[in-house]
């Protein structure tokens, strides 16, 4: 009887000891991640030291889920290249046609050229088999082709509106701005130097509202071939955003104003008429290499007959956006074309 009870006494001490150790093993694997699932970024840390293999980019198409530091890129958006460039991202293919010349990608021979927007070899873009396409304004049309061409590729659509059909232009250029830069940092693992640059870029806006007198009458143009185009409040290429952003007055408004490339055709003595109190003018020419009857702006502006009596050419309140800014409508250049508005406009 004595061995017996001896038995179950040990056998029940025994079945305790083993769900001790059961429960001890359950509760520390509670917090351990799934080794199974695919690892995504987000604005929290990764306390448990994983690592990031993707990112959830929101485009204007929706949610995108991107790898991290891909390795095959090709680049599409203008208003990236600059970026990249910077941060010293290897890109597989770009439309070399429509970028800055001194961009590394156009010199480099290892990145293939898919040509420009109106006649883009899209083929290319599948040779390189990539596992991210960043499209965008030149190339957003051709959002679905690409898509159905790499499948198995992440594709990003990064554009946003400042056409004549955007209700506020002002305000989806700085947020279009600001989110694509955001959302670069965090696909190359560059999240400090993007958080530093939009931090540089709001920055310079304050600076220019701050240098405004809120009453100086402004007239933006488009010199193109040696004509010069009017950029027309809200919708005018690269100068109509801003008249919301900074809440310029201008010297002149038409009805029916585009976005065209060249500005809207108006005549320099109605610009004249409008005696503005300064003119910013865009070199779309000084841009484009394949330009063969090119005029630099300076020169059209200074050699204009009907402009030179204006308050604008009198007093020297002329500002030029930087010559690459019409293929290069980075953060970059707005960053700097703000500076040179801010620092002028305070001038005075």
């Amino acid at each position: 009887m004595k061995k017996s009870k001896l038995f179950v006494l040990i056998s029940v001490i025994t079945i305790f000891a083993l769900m001790a150790t059961a429960c001890s093993k359950s509760s520390n694997v509670v917090n351990q991640p799934d080794l199974n699932k695919e690892a995504v970024i987000d604005e929290s840390n990764n306390e448990q030291g994983d690592k990031v293999t993707t990112v959830e980019i929101t485009d204007v198409h929706g949610t995108v889920t991107v790898p991290v530091n891909p390795k095959n890129v090709v680049a599409l958006d203008n208003r990236t290249f600059e970026t990249l460039a910077d941060w010293g991202i290897k890109l597989a293919a770009v439309p070399k046609g429509v970028m800055p010349a001194d961009l590394p990608y156009v010199a480099d021979e290892s990145v293939l050229d898919i040509g420009n927007h109106r006649e883009p070899n899209l083929e290319i873009i599948a040779a390189v088999e990539p596992d991210l396409v960043i499209v965008g304004q030149r190339f957003a049309t051709f959002y679905e082709d690409i898509k159905a061409l790499v499948p198995k590729a992440a594709v990003i659509d990064l554009n946003f509106d400042v056409s004549e059909a955007a209700a506020t232009p002002g305000e989806n250029l700085v947020n279009g701005l600001k989110n694509s830069t955001l959302a670069l940092g965090k696909i190359f693992g560059k999240n400090d130097e993007a958080e530093a640059l939009v931090a540089e870029f709001d920055k310079a806006i304050e600076d220019v509202k701050s240098s405004y007198n809120g009453r100086d009458t402004i007239m933006s143009v488009i010199v193109s071939g040696g004509n010069i185009g009017f950029s027309a409040p809200s919708s005018g290429r690269v100068w109509g955003p801003m008249y919301e952003i900074f809440g310029w007055v201008p010297s002149l408004d038409i009805k029916s104003a585009t976005s065209d490339h060249q500005g809207d055709e108006i005549s320099v003595e109605a610009i004249a008429q409008s005696n503005p109190d300064w003119i910013f003018v865009l070199d779309r020419d000084a841009a484009v290499s394949s330009t063969s009857d090119a005029v630099p702006a300076q020169d059209v502006i200074d050699n204009s007959p009907a402009l030179q009596n204006t308050k604008a050419v009198i007093e020297k309140n002329i500002v030029y956006a930087p010559a690459d800014t019409y293929t290069n409508e980075s953060i970059q250049t707005y960053l700097e074309l703000f500076q040179d508005l801010a620092e002028a406009l305070a001038s005075k």
